[in-house]
């Protein structure tokens, strides 16, 4: 549902600066908010925002590729903020926006046009004994896996209060439906509508043939144990960008997030049309 008319008094433009003739398309989005009274806030994505930095915010805009675009949503979803994801890549599965649709979308936005898709996150906490020690939000997935080269690792999952099993495996994936068609996917996971509330568990090159990808509710709580006497290290990782090395007995917790990250829409495709082209299927349907 389109939204009401809407103020860019306040912009924020994340930026992967390594894209070609990116600078080109930051100076449009600038001019633009600047010739209707805003101002922006320009950062590099690899680079932490300070506090004020992401005040008083109307709009972030992504331009790169799926890549920045997760570490947008890390820094702006919890405060309600929509984004506006620019492909500016190769892939971009997410990022829907072309670069020659960047100035129509923003006049959407403005006009109270533009829609936008809710897209869950996760709530990744590392628990070590009686304690918190690390904390995180992700938009794609939560990966537990082996540092070493062709060295599998022990896991012990559990769903809410039930034992799931225990992994033999390079490690295993914890993907929104967003993330289905990242990581997980090319670990043989399912493709997952991205605005459908569940959580996608798949393994990493298991060693038993048992251990299959699973759809579960978002409503669950997954918590995945790294057991002992593990023969090479153990790491996670988020979002494919944010990692922290876990010790035996460590507990990785993940939940829903509270807030969801708000994407503009593109009018011209939606995820079907991007998975069609992007992933070049083929045929028609009486082939």
């Amino acid at each position: 549902m389109a939204d009401k008319q809407r103020e860019l008094r306040r912009v924020l433009i994340v930026v992967n600066s390594r894209k070609d003739r990116v600078s080109t398309v930051v100076d449009a989005v600038e001019s633009f908010v600047r010739a209707r009274g805003g101002e922006t806030v320009r950062m590099d994505f690899t680079t932490p925002a300070p506090p004020e930095a992401l005040q008083g915010l109307d709009l972030a805009v992504s331009l790169g590729g799926d890549g920045t675009l997760l570490s947008c949503a890390r820094l702006v979803a919890a405060r309600g903020v929509p984004i506006l994801a620019v492909n500016l890549g190769d892939i971009g599965f997410i990022t829907e926006v072309g670069r020659d649709e960047l100035i129509p979308a923003c006049e959407d936005f403005l006009s109270g046009a533009a829609t936008f898709s809710e897209r869950l996150m996760l709530a990744v906490s590392v628990r070590r004994g009686a304690g918190e020690v690390s904390s995180f939000t992700g938009l794609n997935d939560a990966v537990v896996s082996t540092t070493g080269i062709s060295r599998m690792i022990r896991l012990r999952v559990q769903l809410s209060d039930t034992p799931v099993g225990r992994y033999r495996a390079d490690g295993v994936i914890v993907a929104t439906p967003t993330g289905s068609t990242a990581y997980s996917m090319a670990a043989g996971g399912p493709i997952v509508y991205p605005e459908m509330e569940a959580f996608i568990l798949t393994p990493i090159c298991p060693f038993t043939l048992g251990n299959r990808p699973t759809v579960v509710p978002a409503t669950e709580q997954l918590e995945i144990e790294v057991e002992p006497g593990q023969k090479t290290g153990v790491a996670l990782t988020v979002d494919g960008q944010e990692t922290v090395p876990l010790q035996a007995g460590d507990r990785v917790v993940i939940r829903r997030s509270p807030r969801k990250a708000l994407i503009v829409r593109s009018r011209r495709r939606g995820f079907y049309e991007v998975l069609r082209t992007k992933l070049h299927w083929a045929g028609e349907p009486n082939a």
